[in-house]
């Protein structure tokens, strides 16, 4: 038998500890396969579409390649780990420490190979898919699968140079430990528990602090909070895990009543031993836990904004024209001919709005005439307006406004035709774009519309006119080709400003959505691929962990037997065991994205008066039914080698 030989029967010998490990590094190499089969994609020509799939592809790569590697890092060490003794018995069989090396690097690399091929392989697959879905995001005509040789090369590189980098610092493990450390294997149950109170005590204030301090940004949010909301958990985390669960189990201990009962007195002691020695990893998976759940958490928040959006947006197309417009004749016939073209059947509404001086407000107001709304409104299948002569009601410039608007009687007087208004409330519905709006807009009836014959003071009459037209499209999404010329002049000439410099103002929602929603659903699909690698990994570092034990267990457990209890019985210590190891990172995680998600529940409420609460509550039901399947499935992996 050769050398690499030998290195590979190790790996084939040990299949059953390289087996998580295999799955996440395969899953990672497929994500980052796609994500690069995206990113040079010839067919996307859109350079819009293309920052954004190139960008969240890029980030996301970036995220996975220093997750993978921190992963494989923490991974070979726990393998390592587990065949110390092994590694001992070879050294102490005459192989020296130069061969023992080689004989790692050689067995990690069959494991970078085996999982890059296999990956790339699987990502290929899978690539077709991935496009479809993209296709339907960004609502493009075709996104073929393609042969390139960027992706595959792109890919074989980073994950082979990664594998490298493990193997050359896996031999570190090794060159610090002697033969009979080695042979002794990785264990420290005989140590003493290691804690300090006020670490605990600190740990435990730490976190309630961060969570008061996210109750607090429910009544006033403060930003720059979140970061010391960052800290602050991630500190006390820590300190939960090396003392304060410790210290807490300590307390447990000292009363009789709790501890000296049945099988509380194995399941305590052993869980205190299996706290203090994973004590680490349990803070890391807690750690990627809580960012896979806000992964998801958070573009998944988009979806609220955007199903929101048509709402906010009920008019498909919408122009208007100021009196000094040249252009108004010739943008509303190619808004019309290019409507038509797409085959596009629409409604057209045209309205003539009167400028006025209220006498009360002391500022103009846009006087918008009954009948044109009623014709708008009988389009959009929202409820009519029967006003009386003199009444009046508000239109609220956005959603949020209109619970700000007093509702009560108001009286004022258009000064320049000195007619006399009553407000009498706020018309419910958003019809118009708050940019298009401006100055407060007033609905009146006809009869007084009619009366308003001067202009406004200082200027012509011309001058104290404006005109909307309103397009209502049923198929409102596919008008995201119509008017692209208008959006780039009102783009180009606003930029972020909220003022614009032009004579007419364009808004065209369905175009507006396109682009949020294929944003929004790239970031969500991104989100949820690496949110289900850092789920998979979290997994594993529990699994890695219980195989790294495995012996000592089943010695445990065979003294157990041989004291006279069943399997029912073990079975129970096992859950007991096991469910500490799953479950309590896990459920500080779920903690510490509840809060996380009531801070960005504040946030989405101060930027946009948008409600997450059941997309948060979707998400974290379904990442506890994840858990709980990976849960019974690695149980039932385990109980079966123990017995």
């Amino acid at each position: 038998m050769t050398f690499q030989q030998f290195a590979y029967h190790n790996v084939i010998r040990n299949a059953r500890v390289y087996a998580a490990f295999l799955l996440a590094s395969i899953f990672s190499v497929l994500v980052f396969f796609v994500y690069s089969m995206l990113m040079f994609h010839p067919n996307i020509e859109d350079q819009f579409l293309q920052n954004i799939a190139f960008g969240g592809m890029f980030i996301a790569q970036v995220i996975l390649i220093i997750f993978t590697l921190f992963f494989l890092f923490y991974s070979m060490s726990a393998f390592l780990q587990a065949r110390s003794h092994e590694f001992g018995v070879l050294l102490n069989l005459g192989m020296d420490k130069h061969q023992l090396n080689r004989m790692i690097f050689l067995e990690t690399m069959i494991l970078g190979v085996v999982s890059t091929s296999v990956g790339i392989f699987f990502g290929f697959a899978f690539s077709k898919f991935f496009f479809m879905v993209i296709r339907e995001m960004f609502l493009l005509d075709s996104l073929p699968l393609y042969m390139s040789w960027k992706p595959f090369t792109l890919t074989i590189l980073v994950f082979l140079s990664l594998y490298i980098i493990i193997s050359f610092g896996s031999s570190v493990f090794i060159r610090k430990k002697n033969i009979i450390q080695l042979l002794k294997g990785y264990s420290k149950q005989n140590e003493q528990e290691n804690y300090s109170k006020g670490r605990a005590v600190l740990g435990l204030l730490l976190l309630l602090t961060a969570y008061s301090l996210v109750i607090f940004s429910l009544f006033q949010l403060k930003v720059y909070l979140s970061v010391v909301i960052i800290i602050l958990a991630f500190i006390g985390t820590y300190l939960f895990y090396t003392d304060s669960i410790l210290y807490i189990l300590g307390v447990i201990r000292k009363r009789k009543n709790l501890y000296w009962h049945s099988f509380r007195l194995i399941a305590f002691a052993e869980a205190s031993i299996k706290i203090r020695e994973n004590a680490r990893m349990f803070f890391i998976v807690t750690l990627v836990s809580t960012l896979a759940f806000l992964s998801v958490g958070v573009v998944t928040s988009f979806t609220s904004f955007t199903a929101q959006y048509r709402e906010m947006n009920p008019i498909s197309i919408f122009y208007t024209s100021n009196w000094d417009n040249p252009f108004e004749e010739e943008h509303v016939m190619k808004l019309s001919q290019e409507l038509q073209k797409e085959g596009l059947s629409y409604e057209l509404v045209k309205f003539t709005v009167k400028k006025q001086t209220s006498s009360n407000l002391r500022s103009r107001v846009n006087l918008i005439k009954e009948s044109e709304v009623n014709s708008l409104a009988v389009a959009l299948k929202i409820p009519l307006i029967d006003l009386q002569n003199g009444e009046a009601l508000v239109i609220p410039n956005k959603r949020e406004a209109s619970e700000e608007i007093r509702t009560e009687d108001e009286q004022t007087v258009l000064e320049e035709s000195n007619v006399p208004i009553q407000i009498k409330g706020v018309y419910k519905q958003v019809i118009f774009p708050s940019l298009a709006l401006g100055d407060k807009s007033l609905i009146i009836s006809d009869e007084d519309y009619g009366l308003i014959t001067e202009p406004l003071y200082g200027h012509g009459l011309r001058e104290s006119n404006i005109t909307y037209y309103a397009f209502h499209v049923s198929e409102w999404l596919r008008t995201k080709d119509v008017g692209t010329d208008l959006d780039r002049i009102m783009t180009q000439s606003m930029g972020t400003s909220n003022t614009n410099p032009n004579s007419f103002y364009f808004s065209n929602p369905g175009l507006n959505y396109s682009l949020i929603q294929a944003t929004f659903s790239l970031l969500l699909f991104t989100g949820l691929l690496v949110a289900a690698v850092l789920l998979l990994a979290a997994g594993s570092f529990v699994y890695f962990k219980l195989y790294t034990d495995l012996e000592r267990d089943k010695k445990q457990y065979d003294v157990l037997r041989r004291m006279g209890v069943t399997d029912r019985e073990l079975v129970k210590i096992v859950n007991r065991q096991l469910i500490p190891q799953f479950f309590l990172p896990w459920g500080l995680a779920m903690v510490h994205s509840t809060f996380s998600f009531m801070f960005l529940q504040a946030f989405w409420v101060d930027l946009a008066a948008v409600s997450i609460a059941m997309e948060m509550l979707l998400v974290l039901i379904a990442f506890t039914i994840i858990q709980v399947s990976y849960f019974f499935l690695i149980r039932w992996r385990y109980i079966a080698h123990i017995q």
